[in-house]
């Protein structure tokens, strides 16, 4: 190959360039992003960045970035892929490649007049709402949720959560450990309103639910999850299903495009964690180079949140048949590992709130079953 193309230029798609100069390519490497930044860190936006602690933290530093020697497209988006070959962007021009790494994440679910926590542009718009908000209105209250809410609080702000489902984070982390982290909202003073859809967002924030009860709010953030962001491969000759369809190594219908990241839904699965997307851009970028598919990326499924100064940490998969391994709940400091239905001694999933000694020594177990 002596060119490849890159389509987006977050974690997913730095971690590829990176994995591909690793991997010997010394060809031509164009970097396509639609945001006019160059890689930075997503999960400080809704802690530290929101608290003013930190700006924007950068993915690499000048030297690393120099030393991939790429042609950087920034502030442009991906509108067609014309060919197996041939990308569309929306300058007008198109890129030519022999191998395409398709990495454009996940666009954000709205309600109109909120705002949305995805890129540096929302976060910063974000914390100027912040600066002179008295109240806030969280819709949803998933990690990003919870962590924006935990933000708002830290900064003083009367915070109010609304979640649809009856219990915070039961698709990830069953119900009883979705109730253990929806009760860190009580303890640190927000509001937590389960069980009821939003059925509006007045212009100035304030938030009607469908059962008639309203929400005062001066700044309301959904967090209601994202969507893969797959509109621009619409019509074209890469399979596209909740995501792009790929193997377990990432390989498309095409075998010199691959995706990673949010966007890929690799072997009927699609990930949205920090780590998967560093994981799958090694396996991926193996693959592409080959020509196909000689390595495979198994996804641990391993996600990390920072609320109200606790670590919750997760890996695995939730199953109904949950243990305390070590702590108390009560304590909001624990362990606890999620079992197999058919074999009660197999640990699939752990889960853990501020016990991260313990978590990593399960989790090293757990890695080599999987």
């Amino acid at each position: 190959m002596r060119t490849i193309a890159i389509i987006g230029a977050s974690l997913a798609g730095l971690r590829s360039a990176q994995a591909l100069r690793r991997q010997g390519f010394d060809g031509r490497l164009v970097i396509v992003g639609d945001e006019v930044h160059l890689p930075y860190d997503r999960p400080p936006l809704s802690k530290d960045f929101l608290l003013g602690k930190v700006e924007a933290v950068p993915l690499a530093d000048q030297d690393d970035l120099d030393a991939l020697n790429a042609e950087w497209r920034l502030g442009n988006c991906a509108t067609a892929l014309l060919s197996h070959g041939e990308v569309a962007l929306s300058d007008g021009t198109t890129v030519e490649a022999d191998g395409i790494v398709i990495a454009t994440g996940g666009i954000p679910r709205t309600i109109p007049n909120t705002h949305v926590l995805r890129t540096l542009d929302d976060a910063v718009k974000l914390r100027e709402a912040f600066a002179t908000a008295q109240h806030v209105g969280i819709i949803g209250a998933g990690f990003i949720g919870a962590e924006i809410a935990s933000s708002a609080r830290s900064l003083g702000k009367d915070v109010t959560v609304i979640e649809a489902l009856p219990t915070p984070l039961t698709r990830v982390l069953g119900a009883e450990m979705g109730a253990a982290c929806g009760q860190l909202h009580g303890d640190h003073g927000s509001t937590l309103i389960t069980g009821i859809n939003v059925d509006s967002v007045n212009v100035d924030g304030g938030i009607n639910l469908a059962n008639g009860r309203h929400v005062n709010a001066d700044v309301v953030v959904a967090g209601i999850g994202v969507r893969p962001a797959t509109d621009w491969l619409a019509g074209g000759p890469v399979k596209v299903d909740n995501g792009v369809v790929c193997d377990a190594g990432g390989v498309t219908n095409l075998k010199n495009i691959v995706a990673v990241g949010d966007v890929a839904n690799c072997a009927g699965h699609r990930a949205e964690h920090w780590t998967s997307a560093t994981e799958q851009a090694q396996v991926a970028t193996r693959n592409l180079l080959a020509g196909e598919t000689v390595a495979t990326h198994t996804n641990g499924g391993y996600v990390w949140s920072d609320q109200y100064g606790v670590r919750i940490q997760f890996i695995g998969r939730a199953t109904n048949d949950v243990r305390i391994e070590d702590g108390s709940i009560e304590d909001r400091k624990f362990v606890a590992t999620y079992r197999d239905s058919s074999n009660e001694e197999d640990i699939v999933g752990i889960v853990a709130m501020s016990n991260a000694r313990l978590f990593t020594r399960l989790r090293r177990n757990l890695k080599q079953a999987v």
